[in-house]
């Protein structure tokens, strides 16, 4: 299942209910005081807490804030996505791969298409559209016409990962990509965060305490995202390959390989 971001946006502010949310409010230090940790925010107020929870993205600034400074990881590939009118009916994905490069489609609505390109390490290098156009078929030139009319949905960046020996300091968690972002060949950033936040849920509600279920989460969600980390390494490496070998391995091993990657996240999280 694929949706734009902005319907998840809404389904998650349903499901809210009239627990407060602030708005345009960053942290700019995190401080443990006894059982809770007193935030400082960018417009000089502080709030105390039970727990801090960082789901703020690769480049967390809870994280930064918290584990000292560790940085995300930068992975030598810069991609670019952008939406375009949808053009198959069909609800699948596809996707092409060129010499370390590669161009997928993604329906995302009965209109919407999400379209990912990713390249090599240099950033955003110009006449990139002309060298999708010309190494990929359709429907890559007609994705990027869409960019012609409007490219306020283009986002570009390098592909990153963050590996950390521990997601917790004290009474402050990391979840989501702020915590184990990969590569996203395996597609599982957005399934990775909503079972963190199903599994965290749980751990708070049948725990003793804010550090015991803390634990329990850690050691529930660390086999699912460390194998969606290394099947991510082994897919990166499989594109990377010569294209008359990686070819050949497709064409023989495709399905066998795809069921294996995915395969042992059909089980309960």
């Amino acid at each position: 299942m694929s949706l734009p971001r902005a319907r998840l946006h809404r389904a998650l502010l349903t499901g809210v209910g009239d627990a407060p949310i602030r708005w345009g409010r960053q942290p700019v230090a995190l401080v443990e005081e006894g059982n809770l940790v007193a935030v400082e925010f960018d417009d000089d107020s502080t709030d105390r807490y039970d727990l801090v929870i960082g789901a703020d993205g690769v480049n967390s600034t809870v994280r930064r804030l918290t584990f000292d400074g560790q940085a995300a990881r930068d992975l030598g590939q810069y991609a670019y996505r952008w939406v375009a009118p949808r053009v198959d009916a069909e609800p699948v994905w596809s996707v092409q791969l060129g010499r370390g490069r590669q161009f997928l489609t993604i329906p995302i609505s009965a209109e919407q298409t999400y379209c990912y390109y990713k390249d090599g390490p240099v950033a955003n290098r110009p006449g990139w559209r002309d060298e999708v156009a010309a190494t990929f078929t359709e429907p890559a030139a007609i994705m990027l016409k869409a960019l012609d009319h409007d490219d306020s949905t283009l986002h570009s960046g390098p592909n990153q990962e963050v590996v950390l020996d521990s997601w917790s300091r004290g009474r402050v968690l990391l979840i989501g990509d702020a915590a184990h972002a990969t590569s996203p060949n395996m597609a599982q950033g957005a399934a990775m965060a909503l079972e963190d936040a199903v599994v965290l849920a749980s751990s708070l509600a049948s725990a003793g305490s804010v550090a015991e279920a803390l634990r329990g989460y850690e050691a529930r969600r660390r086999p699912r995202t460390d194998w969606v980390l290394s099947q991510t390494h082994r897919r990166d490496k499989a594109t990377g390959l010569p294209p008359a070998l990686r070819d050949l391995v497709m064409r023989r091993l495709s399905e066998q390989m795809f069921r294996s990657n995915y395969d042992p996240l059909f089980a309960q999280p």
